[in-house]
């Protein structure tokens, strides 16, 4: 049985995990990610009843019931850096005993669902719609690090983009991976529209952005929107499902992304006021996670 050095798991003093500072019996099985840590405070304002709260740095936490079931909310800051971070300590929370420092017999399966912002890469998408990620594809090359990686994407997909956009071989090779179809149907609704995510490490230039500095590559976004696969098109920018999915699939986990449309980037158009469409999605998908 292999020991997890202490320069690898880090264990703060009173028994929590290095950066999230929660301990292993403050975790739900359902775990909502957010990227804005005041969001926790939105999410946690409609539990029945909340259990903990935790905080250090970008990294609030919150755990407590909605519906009579535990959950637990997580800020993860933004980008696929900070996910590395989130997931992986959730994981090992679980799923390692940090007692003996060895991985558990018995694999504990969560359930990640991120409620986050977006921009639009299809000009038919309105402006507060909600965009479920059926899947999600990584510019941050973050899967790429880890063994496996070949297992839990979709290679095909991934061939078929990098051709059609006669990918740069300067930037990291993009990887493709599905949402859990479990999630997926519990987050479905009137307003949801289903498409796929691209992460970019980058909200300016790696979204297509310039402000003083050129891009690479001036087409790019044209290039996404109207890339074709087996019937998908690319439907929006955010940046954090791509990390979240592929841990989640190479760990053992589920996970889905739902995330409101506040911006569509064809179209020039932006939310008037996204905050009470937010609300109405956090409540969907508490809804979805508890029924």
């Amino acid at each position: 049985m292999r020991k997890i050095e202490a320069s690898e798991l880090i264990i703060n003093p009173d028994g929590s995990i290095f950066h999230l500072h929660l301990k292993p019996e403050d975790v739900a099985q359902n775990i909502i990610l957010v990227g804005d840590p005041g969001r926790v405070e939105i999410i946690s304002s409609l539990f029945d009843s909340i259990e903990l709260k935790k905080a250090n740095r970008e990294f609030v936490s919150c755990t407590g019931t909605y519906n009579g079931k535990r959950l637990t909310v997580v800020a993860t800051g933004i980008g696929t850096d900070n996910i590395d971070i989130v997931v992986n300590e959730l994981d090992a929370l679980v799923n390692i005993d940090f007692e003996t420092r060895s991985v558990k017999q018995q694999h504990t399966q969560l359930n990640f669902v991120r409620i986050g912002t977006s921009g639009a890469l299809q000009k038919d998408l309105p402006v507060d719609s909600w965009l479920l990620s059926e899947k999600a594809i990584g510019f941050d090359g973050l899967i790429n690090f880890y063994a496996r990686r070949n297992e839990v994407v979709d290679l095909k997909f991934e061939k078929a983009f990098k051709e059609s956009l006669n990918w740069n071989p300067l930037l990291t090779a993009p990887y493709v991976v599905d949402a859990a179809p479990e999630l997926l149907d519990k987050l479905v609704g009137d307003n949801v529209v289903k498409g796929v995510t691209i992460s970019a490490p980058g909200f300016y230039g790696p979204q297509g952005r310039e402000l003083r500095l050129d891009i690479a590559d001036k087409q790019i976004n044209e290039k996404i929107t109207a890339f074709r696969h087996d019937g998908y098109r690319v439907t929006n920018y955010e940046m954090e499902c791509s990390a979240i999915y592929g841990l989640s699939a190479l760990l053992g986990h589920k996970a889905a992304t739902v995330c409101v449309i506040i911006a569509n980037r064809l179209a020039g158009t932006a939310s008037k006021d996204y905050k009470p469409v937010m609300k109405n999605l956090i409540e969907h998908v508490l809804n979805g996670l508890t029924k």
